[in-house]
């Protein structure tokens, strides 16, 4: 039920030693307002005047009052705190995410991260809210009122003593199921969060095929699968609410019996009694209320483990080894027996080979899964070489996760991603201080000029989620001004820039493309051939290894794995051939 990281949390100790001096003056407020309770009816059982009671009145309101009181504080002191951390947690969560990039997003699924960043940030946040304070009291309340019980009557302490163990008991069995239920259906609702998405991503083309009616039903299966794990958790939580209820409210019912028998047998007096018989519900409240919120509490534990997990990621520090660096036309990269491997896989890269001067146009192609979207991550530092050496204008350096490195990148990728603002800033994404002229330079040189004269707002029309949307030809465009605005990134990392779009799209765009990869350092992975002709050297990958290498020339006259895949898209490259 606790999770051991809670513990990790910073200042949670001190929060904790806050929240039991709370728990502590709060128990003993209940106290006070049993006995002014009981008080105040036993003077009024006796026929004596309200003046007799004033004092027991008077203990009952100022103990009613400090009890609230302790609950405002504890529960301001909690948001405070809960807050903060989710806030600290989301930022390190992004981070994290940011710095290892499409690989994690890729691995843990789109959908699943927007989820965690968004609803399990919050489950989260609620789980901290609970556990600490429910933890507590559930481990003070009882105890400070069985002593005090025990004063009053031993056998309504003792029945007390034996029943709240055998609760504790019932509530962990019924917990270890509760436990598999909710993470059965976190796991289903991850599942459910990238199918949704990928549903919608494609619907497109899903409808383009005349298959997005037939395709409704495997969206279908996905929620009912979810909706049958989300039922069942519930019956665990509702079969585990009225259990605790039935023998809390019994255990209430047996603490009056045996003290209406001893009223009965005059061995014990009404007030000790009636205070005892107050105290018990308030002896149980802090079990209950543990167990009223316990599957939400489960939900918060899961969302906090699967943050964790992401958060505990290996990553490489961005270090800052390459002192002013630019890259230009005499730059020169070296990247020897460069090797890398997906966890639990035999996919990956084998002895990637790179020398290279100055600015240029280097194609990477192959099958898919051949290792082309790897290799550009790797040159980017969102991936990170098992081995390899890597030598950057003489000097070695241990990986690509350096500052100025990628303050020297930008990367288009398959399908550009469009941030909820203004066409603006997404086009001045990596210069966000861009002038007028600059942002027009770029709009013109990316061929977006028509695209925003028909916008009613122009460059202020607000485009991305849940705004104006663009096609796709027109986002890549947006990607490629993006590009052209940052006149000091001199390396352009392309993925399949054009693999989402049509035949004539592309074209349009390949057009607009081309005069931008000039006198910059190209990396372009493509499955698309035609761009070969334009390449001033080709890679030509095969199951992570480098297969054949040269130029578009070469490569038709040397290597039969390139013809091949010349013949099987011949008809990409018919006109350039």
């Amino acid at each position: 039920m606790i999770d051991k990281a809670v513990f990790q949390l910073p200042y949670f100790k001190k929060l904790l030693m806050k929240l039991a001096g709370i728990s502590l003056l709060q128990v003993f407020s209940i106290i006070g307002q049993a006995v002014g309770l009981s008080w105040s009816i036993v003077i009024f059982w006796q026929g004596k005047d309200i003046q007799d009671a004033i004092w027991a009145i008077g203990l009952f309101l100022l103990s009613f009052v400090i009890r609230h009181v302790c609950t405002f504080v504890r529960e301001k002191m909690l948001d405070i705190y809960a807050y903060e951390q989710a806030r600290m947690m989301r930022a390190s969560l992004l981070k994290k995410i940011f710095h290892l990039g499409p690989a994690l997003v890729q691995g843990e699924g789109t959908g699943n991260v927007v989820t965690m960043t968004l609803e399990g940030i919050s489950q989260m946040e609620n789980y901290i809210r609970l556990i600490s304070s429910k933890m507590l009291n559930m481990i003070i309340f009882p105890l400070v009122i069985l002593l005090f019980v025990f004063t009053k009557d031993i056998v309504s302490g003792f029945v007390l003593f034996l029943v709240f163990p055998m609760i504790i008991v019932f509530m962990i069995v019924l917990g270890f199921a509760a436990q598999k239920k909710a993470t059965d259906q976190f796991a289903d609702f991850q599942v459910l969060s990238n199918h949704f998405l990928d549903s919608l991503r494609g619907l497109e083309t899903l409808k383009l095929f005349g298959i997005s009616k037939s395709y409704a039903n495997a969206i279908y299966q996905t929620s009912e699968r979810f909706r049958k794990s989300t039922m069942a958790t519930l019956r665990i939580a509702m079969l585990s609410t009225f259990s605790l209820d039935f023998f809390t409210t019994l255990s209430v019912a047996i603490v009056a019996v045996f003290l209406g028998l001893h009223l009965m047998d005059g061995e014990i007096a009404f007030l000790p009694a009636l205070t005892t018989l107050v105290l018990a519900p308030d002896f149980f409240l802090p079990i209950r209320d543990f167990a009223s919120d316990y599957h939400a509490s489960l939900d918060g534990k899961n969302a906090l483990s699967a943050i964790n997990r992401i958060n505990n990621l290996p990553q490489v520090e961005n270090t800052d080894e390459l002192s002013d660096f630019s890259w230009s036309q005499t730059s020169e990269l070296s990247i020897s027996g460069m090797n890398f491997s997906y966890p639990n896989s035999d996919t990956g890269i084998k002895d990637f080979e790179l020398d290279w001067k100055g600015y240029g146009k280097i194609g990477i192609i192959g099958k898919s899964g051949a290792g082309k979207s790897t290799i550009i991550q790797l040159i980017s530092g969102f991936l990170q070489a098992n081995a390899g050496t890597i030598t950057l204008d003489d000097k070695k350096i241990p990986h690509f996760v350096q500052k100025n490195w990628q303050k020297n990148i930008s990367f288009i990728p398959q399908k550009t991603y469009l941030f909820h603002g203004s066409l603006r800033e997404n086009i001045c994404l990596y210069v966000p201080n861009a002038s007028e002229e600059q942002i027009a330079q770029a709009v013109n040189a990316a061929g977006l000029s028509e695209l925003v004269e028909n916008f009613p707002q122009g460059l202020d029309t607000i485009i991305g989620s849940g705004a104006r949307q663009v096609s796709g030809g027109q986002a890549q465009r947006i990607a490629l001004a993006r590009a052209f605005l940052s006149n000091e990134r001199n390396i352009l990392l392309l993925d399949e820039p054009t693999a989402h779009l049509d035949i004539e799209t592309e074209a349009q765009v390949k057009e607009e493309l081309l005069p931008l990869l000039e006198n910059k350092l190209v990396f372009l992975s493509t499955h698309r051939l035609h761009w070969m002709p334009q390449m001033d050297y080709i890679f030509v990958m095969d199951k992570g290894a480098i297969v054949a290498k040269g130029t578009h020339e070469e490569l038709l006259a040397t290597s039969s794995t390139y013809q091949q895949l010349i013949k099987e898209m011949r008809g990409e490259t018919h006109a350039d051939n």
